[in-house]
């Protein structure tokens, strides 16, 4: 049923370009609609709970689990069956693994995910290129590439099989992770240009690691990148947090614009 809709997805892709709007609208709301009528799961952590969004819903505590996060923004526009959110602040792939996925089952029809950054060291990262030296923060993005290079495939293939097992007939969608820094511009303080360029890298080199395994399992890959061009710290018209620090926990992390105009048509583009 995943190659199904993966080519059903593809097709749609082919026929949006030689479409007019109307027409392409109406080919996407017959894909929402079809993702509706089944069940849908949404996994992963703060960039898929929507830290950074606000509006948290008080039951789901410090996995900051928001109304203004894409899950919640696409269930409430198109009314799936069923819909569970469980991700989580600060998840892992084991935190994936472990607390996660109990609501999947062979009904649901939807999944979505974001993992692999908190594995990946990203908060320790950011935290060791603000506080240090270029030369101190390249080296520890050196250090989280090599992660990326020889740990987290084994663990994003460790959840991803989880994900089928339980879900076997869903169509999965993996979403990554924007680039951060407009380089060249409006920022005149805080990061080197050297640092926000490494930065920018090392989430396109976590991107691509992770695309690469979403394929290897037969799950769609959604790139929130070009959707946040012109959009990054420095643009002038950021849909990211730059450091905060009256709350640490939402530096770099999605406005509520980032959710809804980034994160959301990313990831209907591909239900």
């Amino acid at each position: 049923m995943r190659l199904s809709r993966i080519t059903a997805y593809l097709s749609s892709l082919l026929l949006a370009a030689g479409l007019t709007l109307a027409g392409a609208s109406a080919a996407y709301s017959a894909d929402a609609e079809q993702a509706a009528a089944t069940g849908y799961v949404a996994l992963g952590d703060s960039y898929s709970s929507g830290v950074g969004a606000g509006n948290y819903d008080s039951g789901s505590g410090d996995c900051k689990r928001s109304t203004r996060a894409y899950p919640a923004l696409w269930a409430a526009a198109n009314s799936p069956s069923t819909f569970h959110f469980t991700a989580c602040s600060g998840a892992r792939t084991t935190d994936v693994v472990n607390s996660q996925l109990a609501p999947l089952s062979a009904s649901t029809g939807l999944v979505s995910i974001s993992v692999g950054g908190n594995d990946a060291g990203f908060a320790d990262v950011m935290l060791t290129c603000v506080l240090n030296s270029d030369s101190v923060c390249l080296s520890r993005i050196a250090e989280a590439k090599q992660y990326v290079d020889t740990t987290l495939p084994g663990r994003l293939d460790t959840v991803y099989s989880a994900i089928d097992a339980k879900a076997s007939n869903a169509h999965v969608v993996v979403l990554g992770y924007p680039r951060f820094y407009k380089l060249g511009g409006g920022c005149w303080l805080g990061l080197s240009e050297t640092k926000r360029s490494a930065i920018n890298g090392a989430a396109d080199y976590l991107n691509a690691a992770t695309a690469k395994r979403a394929a290897d399992h037969g799950f769609t890959f959604a790139d929130v990148t070009p959707a946040f061009t012109g959009h990054e710290i420095c643009s002038g018209n950021s849909w990211l947090h730059s450091v905060n620090w009256g709350n640490i926990g939402e530096s770099y992390h999605p406005t509520a614009a980032g959710q809804s105009g980034g994160y959301l048509p990313t990831f209907a583009a591909a239900a």
